[in-house]
């Protein structure tokens, strides 16, 4: 069997892929509904205009995974960023350009500490306010809630993660328990804020979450001479995408992961490089074609 390899975007659905892109414009947000387009699908019937457009959605999602051909599938990925870190702080407090050049390659400045950093108070704020946008669109626009949960193991991730789902009422058929990846770390090397802790200290703090088997207990990943281009970590997003949709039973997955990231997970995808805001969730449907082998270190074992 051929690698599943092709992924893609489907447009057409949210606001959010017409946003303008580059760094020097307005972060995206989380919108109302998570932004899903007011439009028709195939699949509409007129017992359908009482329905949610999230209903509708879900209702066309499941028309073409089940008339799809074997070797194609959807799913749809609330890509969320961790909340405001300390590192965010200073690269606001310096500029990005002192940043990158400078503050970044140190662990921090006498007063803030910024080596794999936790979230700000404000950050944690950010990650309970997307724990209640949740409940109320799963609640009133009918969002489904995921089936799946995947997460970066840097600690602002893990926090968001914690504290964006600590109340939110999961079903028993849906058990809350993200697994930790290290494919959708951000972008690793020189910035010491992206070198992650040891795998011991996560599974101290974070005793619930699951971390997948290969992850070693030293960052091995992590540089201070070398930094991935969005390009480089296309390739973990190609592989971790390929793993996921191994999973034909989930088909909708919460990614949380960073800036950075989000935007090599957009050059796989072929998506427009829309940046994201701090603790915001931006819904993408992607299509996957071609079908991958089983793998031992399939994410569905996780």
């Amino acid at each position: 069997m051929s690698p599943l390899t092709d992924f893609s975007y489907v447009p057409d659905i949210f606001t959010h892929d017409t946003l303008a892109t580059g760094p020097n414009t307005p972060r995206a947000e989380t919108l109302p509904r998570f932004g899903i387009l007011e439009r028709q699908y195939e699949t509409n019937t007129p017992e359908d205009a009482s329905k949610s457009q999230w209903q509708r959605l879900a209702k066309y999602l499941q028309h073409l995974n089940a008339k799809a051909p074997y070797e194609e599938q959807y799913k749809v990925l609330f890509v969320a960023r961790h909340g405001e870190g300390v590192h965010n702080v200073k690269e606001r407090e310096v500029g990005r350009e002192q940043w990158n050049e400078y503050w970044s390659r140190l662990e921090g400045d006498g007063n803030l500490t910024w080596v794999d950093p936790r979230l700000t108070n404000k950050g944690l704020e950010q990650a309970k306010a997307a724990g209640k946008f949740w409940i109320n669109a799963h609640d009133v626009d009918m969002v489904p809630l995921p089936q799946k949960f995947f997460t970066s193991p840097l600690t602002r991730c893990l926090q968001t993660v914690q504290a964006t789902w600590a109340d939110a009422p999961m079903p028993e058929s849906q058990p809350f328990q993200p697994v930790v990846v290290e494919a959708i770390r951000e972008l690793f090397g020189v910035h010491t804020c992206d070198r992650r802790s040891a795998r011991s200290a996560i599974e101290f703090a974070f005793p619930t979450f699951k971390i997948e088997p290969s992850m070693t207990e030293e960052d091995e990943l992590w540089s201070a001479y070398f930094r991935e281009t969005a390009e480089d970590h296309g390739k973990l997003w190609r592989d971790f995408l390929s793993r996921l949709f191994e999973d034909s039973d989930s088909t909708y997955v919460s990614v949380t992961t960073h800036s950075g990231a989000t935007r090599a997970l957009y050059t796989v995808l072929g998506h427009p490089d829309v940046w994201t805001a701090a603790g915001s969730v931006v819904p993408i449907v992607v299509c996957a074609r071609g079908r991958s082998a089983m793998r031992s270190d399939s994410l569905t074992e996780l």
